[in-house]
């Protein structure tokens, strides 16, 4: 199913979903040729559908920049950065070169690299490439390849526009909230309440990320193109099962963190070891290792 028709799909169904008076205040007409089941003229609810749709379904390169921005901007106000000039040069040029052996090598202000000071186990991608790992989560990377295992993930959460597609949900429900509120007419298209909606949502947007996470199946897709993206630079995919099995090892029941927010790793080792089988990694040069123990002694 592809993003307009998801979208579309996704506003239809949170529409059915009001009660009749509430869709009566939204101006949906329940008349017509109805459904059997709901009472409701599917034709116009469709349209409905579109028309809120139509607000943010072209989502341009600068829009998704401006998100990423606002929504970095939340994270930044609940994690303090780890000023350490070195580490943040070095996970920018990884994490650089990493992206361009992923399936989207640019975006529009380039991909941004930051470290939290914090010892929770977690990293958050926002839209448009602002990458955020936790020292708690670098703790548990041995090796480079296991930092770009880390990257790798989270610059495939951007790829995909996982985070994108979160705020493009929050939307549809918070622009059915404010038509509610205001008495807007869905079906004729007044969507301007919609769009005033839109910049309040990030924090609630923001807030589900850093509490919620990805669904299993997103996590999933992360991993796989992850993995992809290693082989195409040179990096170890298997360094991806090392990192998940110490930071299974150090994973507590906290409300937060990759625990939280993430499939088992127990869970995720499981469908990388299925998808590499018996790949042979490239030897590492001498340097790679070197310039880790330098830099990240640090974290």
């Amino acid at each position: 199913m592809n993003r307009r028709h998801f979208l579309t799909t996704s506003a239809a169904l949170a529409t059915l979903a009001l009660s009749s008076p509430a869709r009566a205040f939204l101006g949906i007409d329940l008349g017509g040729a109805a459904d059997d089941a709901t009472g409701l003229d599917l034709t116009k609810l469709w349209d409905a559908g579109n028309d809120i749709v139509k607000s943010f379904n072209d989502i341009t390169p600068e829009q998704e920049y401006y998100i990423g921005r606002s929504v970095s901007a939340v994270i930044l106000s609940k994690y303090h950065p780890f000023n350490n000039g070195s580490i943040r040069n070095y996970l920018t040029v990884l994490g650089t070169t990493l992206a361009q052996g992923s399936s989207r090598p640019e975006t529009f202000g380039g991909y941004s690299f930051q470290v939290l000071d914090s010892d929770e186990i977690n990293a958050l991608s926002a839209p448009s490439g602002f990458i955020f790992l936790t020292r708690g989560l670098l703790r548990c990377c041995r090796t480079e390849d296991a930092v770009a295992a880390v990257l790798a993930h989270e610059i495939a959460h951007v790829a995909h526009m996982h985070g994108l597609l979160a705020i493009q949900q929050s939307r549809l429900t918070s622009g059915l909230t404010i038509l509610a509120q205001n008495g807007a007419s869905l079906a004729g298209g007044d969507l301007g309440a919609v769009t005033q909606a839109f910049g309040g949502a990030i924090t609630d947007v923001t807030t589900t990320m850093i509490d919620s996470g990805y669904s299993r199946d997103l996590e999933y897709e992360a991993d796989q193109s992850a993995l992809t993206t290693l082989k195409n630079v040179g990096y170890d995919p298997q360094a991806m099962v090392d990192m998940l099995q110490v930071m299974h090892q150090n994973l507590t029941d906290d409300a937060h963190g990759f625990g939280h927010t993430h499939p088992a790793p127990e869970d995720r080792i499981e469908e990388v070891q299925a998808i590499l089988g018996q790949y042979q990694p490239p030897q590492p040069p001498p340097a790679r290792a070197t310039r880790f123990m330098l830099t990240m002694g640090g974290v």
